[in-house]
């Protein structure tokens, strides 16, 4: 730290109730500034954390920060979970070119953003679980790279040119379904592919007791070995202000789309990179332990 200024972290992390403390300024630290750079959508910032350390703090989805870690890149992923969602209704067709079950998709042409999207591995995920479907008997259309760069998508993926969109795509019927996040459309045309998914989202949660994990957040390297002190701050503010957001004792029988701690996310983690792998997303079996041990070297026991 230099002198009585606070070591100012650049840091993407999107408005949700559990970062609104922190946006505002009003859950703040003498230690650490967070200096919160907008990024809209906040998925365009992932390739600049990842390629070049482009912030010091960074929301990251965890399809990206498994493969980061898995090819060597600078970054240290925090045992934070600032987003999570139920997954099986962001597999959508559009109603007036007719109905769509699970069990049409083999031959089936599949819009999603980029293969290694968070939110698509969570569905191909279900739709295997629930349905044992093949996903390499479909065929994947994509329209943008992985955000790491070294990954390369497995045959059975295509991506393809233009600006069109994956909503566009499905729109147009040059997909026949399509996976979609935060950007799911609103209306009658579009329903989805899983009918019960809600029904679904909850039996597998009653099994599993944490909700899929969307992203986490990373730290970059560097960051971590010149202002380690701040970065520990900062990880401590973000659990004060998930834990501010939902005051009281979380109802266990609630789904949360917040974790933190090592100990916590153990078992989700170790689930996640199971299925990541069954996918073809990362190039070798990553280990817990292996993951998190920068940041269990960062921030110790405090984190669990």
């Amino acid at each position: 730290m230099n002198g009585h200024h606070p070591t100012s972290l650049r840091t993407v992390l999107s408005a949700y109730p559990h970062t609104a403390a922190l946006r505002s300024g009003e859950l703040a630290s003498a230690a650490v500034h967070l200096d919160f750079q907008d990024v809209s959508p906040v998925h365009k910032a992932f390739a600049p954390m990842v390629r070049e350390q482009a912030y010091d703090l960074c929301e990251l989805a965890i399809v990206t920060a498994l493969q980061a870690i898995a090819y060597g890149r600078p970054l240290v992923l925090l045992p934070a979970v600032v987003a999570s969602r139920f997954q099986r209704g962001c597999l959508i067709a559009y109603r007036p070119r007719g109905s769509l079950r699970p069990a049409d998709l083999p031959g089936k042409r599949i819009g999603v953003r980029a293969y290694t999207q968070t939110t698509g591995m969570w569905v191909r995920a279900h739709l295997h679980e629930d349905f044992g479907l093949d996903i390499a008997r479909s065929q994947w259309i994509t329209h943008d790279p992985p955000h790491v760069e070294q990954y390369r998508d497995p045959p059975f993926v295509v991506r393809v040119p233009g600006g069109k969109g994956t909503l566009g795509m499905l729109r147009d019927g040059d997909v026949d379904a399509a996976i979609l996040g935060n950007d799911l459309p609103q209306g009658d045309d579009f329903v989805p592919v899983v009918d019960d998914a809600r029904e679904r989202d909850l039996a597998w949660w009653r099994i599993h007791r944490f909700m899929p994990i969307n992203h986490m957040v990373v730290a970059g390297a560097d960051a971590c070995r010149d202002h380690p002190d701040a970065v520990r701050d900062a990880y401590a503010l973000l659990r004060e202000a998930a834990r501010r957001a939902r005051p009281g004792t979380a109802d266990p029988d609630v789904p949360q789309p917040t974790l933190f701690g090592f100990r916590q996310l153990a078992g989700p983690l170790d689930f996640t990179i199971d299925a990541c792998m069954k996918q073809g997303l990362l190039p070798r079996r990553l280990d817990v332990d292996e993951v998190f041990a920068p940041a269990r070297a960062l921030l110790g026991s405090d984190a669990d």
